[in-house]
């Protein structure tokens, strides 16, 4: 399982490249691994309850674009994108923000 150390690594490379951090996904057993160090790892964003483990990123893209990047926390890294307008609205980001959350729990349980 991904730990703190882990987490924080990478945390640090999407800032370095320019994205920001803006939803945390954590299962209870993530969090109870985690412990008292998953308390100040994200920026005091507060981690929502999933089944699955990721980080929600994004940054401005091409034009009045914007790129989310959805990186799993597991052993393999892997990552979904999702660009879309920058005025979408709320409503409509969350929803293909979930659908995407989805996509990548499938993959996920296809691969174990």
């Amino acid at each position: 399982m991904i730990g703190a150390v882990v987490i924080t690594e990478i945390l640090s490379v999407y800032k370095k490249h320019g994205w920001t951090l803006r939803r945390v996904l954590l299962s209870d057993k993530l969090k109870t691994s985690l412990g008292n160090d998953g308390e100040d790892l994200f920026d005091g964003i507060k981690p929502s309850d999933s089944t699955l483990d990721g980080l929600w990123f994004s940054r401005a893209s091409k034009g009045s674009l914007e790129a989310w990047e959805l990186r799993h926390l597991g052993a393999n890294p892997y990552a979904l994108v999702e660009v879309m307008e920058t005025a979408i609205a709320e409503k409509e980001r969350d929803e293909r923000l979930r659908e995407t959350q989805i996509r990548m729990q499938n993959s996920i349980n296809k691969a174990n």
